[in-house]
């Protein structure tokens, strides 16, 4: 139902801007979101799904007390997130995904609270991996990012509509911020949101400029 649109270049390039002792736990943290954007993608049952959802809900918080499974995204964010990011946390994640669960039409409510929860929460675990600082945006700066990426893939025209336009006033306060460096990774993400339609080089220019300005 929905997936970032970062691809594989743009995601290495991100990461680049990563303090090196963070970008192995950056990557794991979104691998973490696109396995739980890949349930919604291939469930069709809501029950299926909130059942797979609530696994995952389980299995991040049980991370907090006892070893990872032998599950490779939970063994990665084990080694390399927790417990700088606990798994109740990560757990938040889920809790957002959950909100498009319902079949009703997605409101203002539910828009807000799945921005909260899948990119705020995304956003606070990656922040707290890779150091930020404390002025750098990023609680709106992933909520911005979760609604532009729920407007670009969502099937349904007015959920679209009413989550870009409140994604735009979000983004527009995180892209004018001046990043820390080591949370430029995170605002390049709230760049490239910004800018769905712009050409490969576009994209790669602006976040290029703001790896060297942090603007």
């Amino acid at each position: 139902m929905v997936k970032d649109d970062l691809n594989s270049a743009e995601r290495q390039i991100l990461l680049g801007y990563a303090p090196r002792h963070a970008r192995t736990g950056l990557a794991a943290i979104l691998a973490l979101d696109d396995q739980l954007s890949t349930i919604l993608r291939t469930t069709r049952e809501p029950m299926v799904g909130q059942m797979r959802l609530t696994w995952w809900h389980g299995a991040l918080t049980a991370l907090d007390t006892a070893p990872a499974p032998a599950e490779p995204v939970l063994q990665a964010i084990a080694s390399h997130v927790v417990p700088k990011v606990s798994g109740q946390d990560l757990a938040r994640l889920v809790e957002g995904w959950e909100e498009l669960l319902d079949p009703e039409p997605l409101d203002a409510d539910r828009l807000d609270a799945f921005a909260d929860h899948r990119g705020g929460g995304l956003f606070r675990a990656m922040a707290q991996v890779a150091g930020a600082a404390a002025s750098d945006p990023v609680d709106v700066a992933g909520r911005g990012w979760a609604l532009a990426d729920l407007a670009a893939h969502v099937r349904d025209p007015a959920a679209a509509v009413l989550a870009s336009d409140r994604a735009a006033p979000l983004l527009c306060q995180a892209r004018t911020a001046r990043w820390s460096r080591a949370g430029r990774a995170i605002g390049a993400m709230a760049h490239l949101a910004a800018m769905p339609d712009a050409s490969p080089p576009r994209r790669t220019l602006r976040i290029l400029w703001h790896r060297l300005t942090g603007r």
